[in-house]
């Protein structure tokens, strides 16, 4: 019998399968590849945690899943030198997070290990700071982020309230290795973890100090400034109460949010991909904003740590990129802290090496050092980490990433959807007293520092075939790298897997072409996709984006 179907007969002789995951695995009986696709691997943990579909099995995301990674992370976290045996954990909106993050809570009790969870959904960068604030050794965040509803993911912080490093994650995989999920985890009821105090919700204080420590992150900004009016959607999510609190703090009181995505909900019934980089998550709002006709639309993804934005240019709404909000704001706040005399001594600025070029030339600018870093915010979170082992971290003023993830400040370690809203809308209101939205404020840096231009394209390869398919796509690309790409000749090939510019190794190829366009392949991390990132610079829109298209159109044989 194969693995797979002993397994998956294992997991139905379990008198202790909740009475959905047995409905499930009935109703596939005799379906061999919807029993090979829940039992032919385990979730793979990696710097992001656990990321996966909600159901029964082993390549799945429940509560046996969850319960053996804690038990794992539970081990890693005894094993660690002076360990306080304390762990932070949040959740988000999404379907079983509640109960994720408290049968969390329950192994980890089990093992003699305090849980702080937060007594109701909070933003994900609200963890990271909880992790800090309360002197824990590791965080949990139940979330999938930006992913369709029927995902859901369980993140790792480590003590310094970023996610987890390469080494962490490869410690705490091989203690999950040795954990079975029905026989191997310890666990405790809610009530009697809750009883001997080893599970406790995070105090409102906590909270509070997260909000004030954003606050503290806001452009001094000297000259009047105008009311803004903001439709802003939580998209279902966590972002509501901090987002609304923060704003109401820097004085932007004319909020309008999304009826219909206001409230939490992990079906997210409004739009199937609670994405704000794609305009269908938006379509709401931007038709609320018809009426309400404000400055700029807001958005926050179900766990509040990214932001998209949209602004009524000529006539009409215009979603601007991860890579130009960065951008803006990195401009935004050099020029700012320089006319107030609050720049410090050798700024240093983080991106990640599949974001824009155009930060380079903002950076050069201003005099800011800019740093790259591999995919990943915690990668800009361990900058931060280094500048304050140097007793630098007042020289950290700005990280980002393309993926809609922004930073100012050293308060947390990973993006934070809080501190960026509150930033752009101070942004907004800075532009608007000069007559200008932040689609024009965009086209006069296209202007000064030439049109860079920049695409995403995901290729997804679901099950087990998708994910033999993309390491084949991978080594061919390795073994017999292109000589041209849409008629552009590749000029260099750089390999991140051998650890290059004192990275981490990484699965990332990259490939210049000629007059400055490049193209960059990666699997993704988190979910069954292999992304294709293009970048080129022209004199003007146009002539950058038909460098793209001849890019994408080079790139996408090789991806399929």
């Amino acid at each position: 019998m194969k693995m797979e179907q002993q397994e998956y007969s294992r997991w139905l002789s379990r008198p202790d399968l909740t009475p959905e995951l047995r409905q499930e695995l009935e109703s596939i009986r005799g379906d061999q590849a919807a029993i090979n696709d829940r039992f032919y691997r385990e979730l793979e943990f990696g710097t992001g945690g656990l990321r996966g579909v909600l159901g029964a099995g082993s390549n799945r995301m429940n509560i046996f899943t969850v319960r053996k990674a804690t038990q794992g992370l539970a081990a890693y976290v005894l094993g660690l030198p002076g360990a306080k045996k304390r762990v932070a954990i949040a959740h988000d909106s999404r379907i079983n997070s509640r109960l994720f993050a408290v049968q969390a809570g329950c192994v980890l009790a089990a093992n003699g290990i305090t849980a702080f969870l937060y007594p109701r959904l909070e933003p994900t960068p609200a963890l990271s700071w909880a992790v800090r604030a309360q002197g824990c050794d590791a965080g949990i965040c139940i979330t999938a982020s930006h992913n369709p509803a029927k995902y859901n993911g369980y993140k790792v912080y480590g003590a310094d309230g970023c996610q987890i490093t390469v080494e962490a994650a490869k410690a705490i995989q091989q203690a999950i290795d040795g954990v079975d999920c029905f026989e191997g985890v310890a666990i405790l009821q809610e009530e009697e973890a809750r009883a001997r105090g080893l599970l406790c919700d995070t105090p409102e204080a906590v909270l509070d100090g997260f909000v004030d420590a954003v606050y503290e992150q806001r452009m001094p900004l000297s000259q009047p400034l105008p009311a803004l009016r903001v439709v802003y959607t939580p998209l279902n999510g966590t972002g509501l109460e901090c987002v609304r609190r923060i704003l109401d703090r820097i004085g932007v009181t004319d909020v309008t949010v999304v009826p219909e995505q206001e409230k939490p909900d992990g079906n997210f019934p409004t739009c199937p991909y609670p994405n704000p980089e794609i305009r269908e998550a938006l379509q709401k709002g931007i038709e609320l904003c018809e009426t309400v006709q404000p400055d700029l639309l807001l958005a926050t993804d179900p766990d509040c740590d990214r932001v998209g934005i949209a602004v009524k240019n000529e006539g009409e709404y215009v979603l601007l990129s991860g890579n130009e909000v960065g951008v803006l704001l990195l401009d935004f706040i050099c020029r700012v802290r320089r006319q107030a005399g609050t720049m410090p001594a050798a700024p240093v600025a983080v991106s990640t090496i599949v974001s824009t070029d155009m930060a380079d030339a903002v950076a050069q600018k201003y005099g800011v050092e800019l740093r790259r870093t591999l995919t990943g915010f915690k990668f800009i979170g361990e900058q931060i980490g280094l500048l304050e082992g140097q007793g630098q971290r007042e020289r950290y003023i700005f990280g980002f990433e393309e993926s809609y993830g922004y930073l100012s400040g050293p308060h947390v370690r990973d993006k934070d959807g809080v501190n960026a809203s509150m930033l752009i809308c101070q942004m907004a209101q800075f532009y608007k007293a000069q007559g200008k939205n932040l689609a024009q404020a965009m086209e006069e840096l296209y202007r000064e520092f030439g049109c860079y231009q920049n695409s995403l394209h995901s290729f997804t390869f679901e099950g087990q075939a998708g994910f033999s398919r993309m390491q084949q796509i991978m080594r061919t690309l390795r073994e017999q790298p292109p000589v041209a790409i849409g008629g552009l000749a590749v000029e260099k090939v750089v390999d991140y897997a051998g650890g290059l510019h004192g990275l981490p190794k990484a699965d990332v190829l990259e490939f210049h072409c000629e007059g400055g366009a490049k193209a960059m392949v990666r699997p993704s991390g988190t979910e069954p996709k292999m992304k294709l990132y293009l970048f080129a610079r022209g004199k003007d829109r146009a002539q950058a984006q038909a460098v793209l298209e001849r890019l994408r159109a080079g790139m996408e044989g090789n991806l399929k």
